[in-house]
């Protein structure tokens, strides 16, 4: 028999923002879908294996979906415990098509990326950029969406371009591909342009998530100029009130997707009934439906 470790469930609520528009180079291809998504069983048919993840989620009656807490519009913690967000309402729809019961937990990304969660959650829909590296420790879907990164300048600065930036501290999640990009270290995958060039000279600092960053300027902190995240976060933080400014345009753009721990229980099945999921979501719309509901208007699941 096996037996698998659960933890307090979570439910869901939020407001939406306007953001910004995203033009993708042209000739960027939408999402392929991959042979085993197109093979795969259906998400409520039995697995074949019954030490595939998909054999334990179904058992189970659970998928442990990891998140982050403070990462609006894609997922936030409400006061009241529960969650809401683009990437809650994804997960849960992954849940309904697995015809399972979908449950939150909030490790910290750097450990999501790291690989080797412990069975200690199933499924990452954080969204998790694809990544050369990561895909040495993590398994991926087809993206779900895609989303620019976006520079911003505190107000105090004075900074209006991106080149205004160099030398200067640029303040980035840990862990996350804006960390990367600064220090000359991102090799994306998943079919996105090539990223910008850094600022010459400029460094990071880190916070465990990318909207600290936002929370430090506005509580009175000014050790750094900068602010590199996803638009979205961006665009909502300073319609809520964080003294940034954007500054030029996204300097990369990425695919982001579900992930599963290379490291964990087999999981070809999974796999294959995951990418199925998100193909039939962008096929019948679910995942243009929930992007305009949270990102303002806009469709976000395609590369234009």
């Amino acid at each position: 028999m096996v037996f698998r470790r659960h933890s307090t469930f979570l439910t869901v609520a939020m407001s939406v923002t306007a953001l910004m528009a995203v033009a993708f180079p042209a000739g960027a291809q939408s999402p392929a879908v991959s042979p085993a998504a197109s093979a795969a069983v259906g998400a409520s048919a039995p697995a074949a294996d019954p030490n595939d993840l998909l054999a334990l989620v179904k058992q189970a009656g659970i998928l442990r979906v990891s998140i982050e807490p403070a990462y609006p519009p894609q997922s936030q913690l409400m006061p009241d415990g529960t969650f809401q967000g683009f990437n809650v309402d994804v997960a849960n729809e992954i849940g309904k098509r697995l015809g399972v019961t979908t449950q939150f937990e909030t490790p910290t990304f750097d450990a999501v990326v790291a690989g080797g969660w412990a069975d200690r959650w199933d499924l990452s829909v954080g969204s998790v950029t694809i990544t050369q590296p990561r895909e040495q420790l993590l398994d991926f879907s087809p993206p779900y969406y895609y989303n620019p990164a976006q520079m911003a300048a505190t107000t105090s600065s004075g900074i209006t371009t991106l080149d205004g930036l160099a030398g200067q501290v640029i303040c980035v999640g840990a862990a996350t591909t804006y960390f990367d990009w600064i220090n000359g270290n991102l090799v994306l995958a998943g079919g996105v342009p090539a990223p910008a060039a850094v600022p010459a000279g400029a460094t990071a600092t880190t916070f465990a998530t990318d909207t600290d960053c936002a929370a430090a300027i506005s509580g009175g902190r000014n050790e750094f100029a900068g602010w590199l995240s996803a638009s979205p976060t961006i665009d909502l933080s300073i319609k809520s009130g964080a003294p940034f400014v954007t500054v030029g345009d996204p300097v990369f753009y990425e695919a982001l997707a579900a992930a599963v721990d290379k490291a964990g229980p087999p999981h070809a099945e999974f796999m294959a009934a995951l990418d199925s999921i998100i193909a039939d979501m962008h096929t019948d719309g679910t995942l243009s439906t929930l992007s305009k509901k949270w990102f303002g208007g806009l469709d976000l699941t395609v590369a234009k």
